[in-house]
């Protein structure tokens, strides 16, 4: 029953509207302006005769992400097994056909792809069925398209007027279609087809009067192409005449079941030798008692049917193979460590094989059993070749050269050795120590030298300091050069020993040319080359040193901690060094006077650079400025005053070597800027002073030496002399070492 025609009760959504625009109906479409049927009103509203046509599936929505569908399922389908059945009208032996497909739909853009795929001999072009595209559902929706609901198995879809039905799909889309909520079906079955039965039965009931027999080598030749099996043998022919045992390798390649054989050949073998044994071939089992005519071994036999001088002649092959001769060759299996070979009638024993031959053998037999057969006699050892006496003349390795070959080379040297160890930048690989020399004259006593050991070669040069008025002239007293250890022989065949770079160390003692040298120090580089390779140098291993302080007595712990503890009265944890040095010396710990140096160099209170005189500087400045010379110091003046604008005679750091770079002030780096921060206060420098203190015209400086010149441009470090060490952090010692657990704690108690 109708409602009546009142406000409110009308379907007509047009009652009570004001506005009735109409939105853009033109689109452009190869540049042409046509009518969009597919354009709707304001606000999305369908315009008069149009109907909603989804543009995309419901799937994906973009509810969870922001991907869009073609980012998100790209290269993602789902699968589908399909059939339908074809009627064939004009055919006597058959009335349909069934015919199979696979029905891929694409989630990034709904389109649909039917594929059909290819059967031999069926007599029906095959391939892509549907092409990739968007796909209308049947009349009466045929403007909407199919989405991913409208699959299921075991239903049925019209595909462009052809009803296909899904028997089933893979388990990427059984598992996709699960998690969307969608229940599937069971999968069915394809019908059978009667004409493709008929032809399967058609294809098995021939037999051909002319079998083709396949022999197939191309899939041993793919697997083990290029491997090969390679055993060890002997062929002993001792018992013909001049025969003697000989050794031979044979190869067997497993692509195509051939042997090789060749023969070890010696260098003096006293016969005609060839390389190749036995040329590559299948080698038969039988000997040559049973060797066949050429022509008489055949794997068919050919039967003469019908022969005609006028007419020709006909053949066929016998079919039961009654003339073939089936021979035996060697296989794989055949060939073991310890058994024989009949190579052509000579018994070739295999006594070894090679590294992959085991492992071929131990993974397809399961053979583990490669014992080598043993057939040589143990070697002769070989006489010891004695060397002649060193005779004096040249260097023993030159003489040694001479008694090695009839034309004599010059001595290898370790070039690998002079390329890692040779100057390189700072770098200098040579180890310099303080030494005296150890003797009962009182002059000798007080001469000091420097002994330099170049690790490129193992060679030794000594420097004598001069020592004013001490009636020595000073300067080089050894050559560089390598020097022997004392103690050994003059003339002897063996070559002599001499010293190496881990012989010398502080408070070693080394006899030079029957003079004995005291080193009393090191310089940094060197104890610091040490302590960096220690694995090289003993002496200088933390680590030894430690492990010989913990293996002290009980006793002697204690008198440690007791001796340093009592040393230290303000408990402030450090001691000089010269104290630490003599506890160690005098408890007789085993520790020489290097280890005690690493081990107070390990645990010492850091010191700064020695701080430099403010007049030497300015003298050491002047002496600069006097060489170029240098006159625009008041023009300096001039412009330190202007660009103090405050009128406070002071500038900036930054301010003041802006002006002496502008004025190109002949002073170095590092001496300008000492200069700068001896005169400054706080953050600003008082330019007057500085200005005061580099006039060399009017405020002269007294001369300085040339070498005190070159510290301010090389930046030297302090001479060996000084003492390198002044504190030693004792409770850091104890602590690493015997494990205190406090420098408070009573120093006669037993250590745990």
């Amino acid at each position: 029953m109708a409602l009546p025609f009142l406000p409110g009760n009308s379907p007509n959504r047009q009652l009570g509207k004001e506005r009735f625009h109409k939105s853009q109906h033109c689109d452009i479409s190869d540049g042409r302006i046509l009518v969009g049927s597919g354009k709707s009103g304001i606000g999305g509203e369908l315009l008069p005769g149009q109907k909603f046509k989804p543009k995309f599936s419901v799937y994906p929505r973009g509810q969870s992400s922001d991907v869009p569908a073609w980012v998100a399922f790209d290269k993602q389908a789902l699968s589908f097994e399909a059939f339908f059945q074809e009627a064939v009208p004009e055919s006597h032996t058959e009335t349909h056909r069934v015919r199979k497909f696979k029905i891929y739909f694409y989630m990034e853009d709904d389109t649909i792809q039917v594929v059909e795929p290819e059967i031999k001999n069926s007599g029906i072009p095959q391939g892509t069925f549907i092409r990739r595209q968007r796909v209308s559902l049947p009349p009466p929706d045929d403007d909407q398209f199919y989405n991913i609901f409208h699959f299921n198995i075991n239903q049925q879809m019209v595909l462009h007027s052809r009803t296909f039905t899904l028997t089933s799909c893979d388990s990427f889309t059984r598992d996709f279609l699960t998690r969307l909520g969608v229940h599937l079906n069971d999968s069915t079955t394809v019908p059978e087809d009667p004409y493709s039965n008929f032809r399967e039965q058609i294809e098995k009931s021939r037999n051909p009067l002319r079998p083709y027999e396949r022999r197939d080598t191309l899939k041993q030749f793919l697997d083990h192409d290029r491997n090969v099996l390679r055993f060890f043998c002997l062929w002993d022919d001792t018992g013909s005449v001049f025969g003697d045992p000989r050794e031979l390798v044979l190869h067997y390649y497993l692509a195509d079941d051939t042997i090789e054989i060749r023969e070890v050949i010696s260098k003096i073998p006293g016969r005609n030798t060839v390389p190749n044994f036995l040329r590559r071939c299948k080698l038969p089992k039988h000997g040559v008692s049973q060797m066949k005519q050429p022509g008489g071994v055949a794997d068919r036999t050919v039967l003469n049917v019908f022969s005609s001088t006028s007419q020709g002649s006909r053949f066929i092959l016998d079919s039961l193979k009654t003339g073939s001769i089936q021979e035996e060759f060697y296989k794989d299996s055949d060939l073991i460590v310890g058994k024989e070979v009949n190579v052509w009638g000579r018994t070739v024993l295999i006594t070894d094989c090679d590294n992959f031959t085991k492992e071929y053998y131990r993974s397809k037999f399961g053979i583990e059993d490669f014992t080598p057969v043993h057939y040589k006699a143990p070697p002769v050892p070989k006489p010891i070749r004695r060397m002649p006496p060193y005779n004096g003349f040249g260097s023993e390795e030159d003489s040694l050269m001479f008694c090695q070959s009839l034309l004599p080379k010059p001595p290898q040297k370790d070039f690998r050795k002079f390329m890692e160890k040779d100057r390189c930048g700072l770098e200098s690989h040579v180890l310099n120590y303080r030494a005296k020399m150890v003797t009962s004259d009182v002059i000798d006593r007080d001469r000091t030298f420097i002994l330099s050991f170049f690790l490129t070669d193992d060679s030794i040069s000594v420097f004598e300091r001069p020592k004013r008025n001490s009636g020595g002239f000073g300067g080089k007293f050894l050559e560089r050069g390598r020097v022997k250890k004392p103690g050994q022989e003059l003339f002897k065949s063996e070559i002599s020993e001499y010293f190496t770079a881990q012989d010398l160390y502080v408070g070693a003692t080394l006899c030079i040319n029957n003079r004995n040298f005291l080193l009393l120090e090191a310089d940094e580089y060197t104890l610091k080359y040490m302590e960096k390779h220690a694995e090289e140098f003993p002496k200088a291993n933390i680590g030894n040193i430690i492990s010989k302080l913990r293996s002290i007595p009980e006793d002697q712990q204690s008198e440690i901690r007791k001796f340093l503890t009592l040393s230290d009265p303000g408990n402030t944890g450090f001691i000089p060094y010269e104290s630490f040095r003599g506890l160690l010396s005098g408890l007789d710990c085993g520790l020489s006077e290097h280890e005690i140096l690493v081990l107070g160099r390990s645990f010492s209170e850091p010191v700064g650079p020695p701080e430099v005189d403010v007049g030497l500087m300015l003298a050491a400045a002047q002496d600069f400025i006097k060489k170029k010379p240098f006159d625009d110091i008041p023009a300096m003046a001039r412009a330190f005053a202007h660009q103090d604008q405050h009128k406070v005679g002071r500038l900036s750091d930054k301010e003041m070597r802006t002006i002496c770079k502008a004025f190109q002030l002949p002073l170095p780096e590092k001496l300008l800027g000492d200069l700068l921060s001896r005169f400054s206060d706080g953050d600003k420098i008082d330019y007057n002073a500085f200005l005061a203190g580099i006039n060399w015209v009017e405020y002269p400086a007294p001369p300085i030496k040339p070498e005190d010149s070159l510290k301010f441009v090389f930046n030297l470090t302090p001479a060996v002399d000084e003492a390198p060490l002044k504190n030693v952090n004792y409770s850091s010692l104890l602590k690493d070492v015997f494990s205190a657990p406090s420098i408070n704690a009573d120093p006669t108690t037993s250590i745990s």
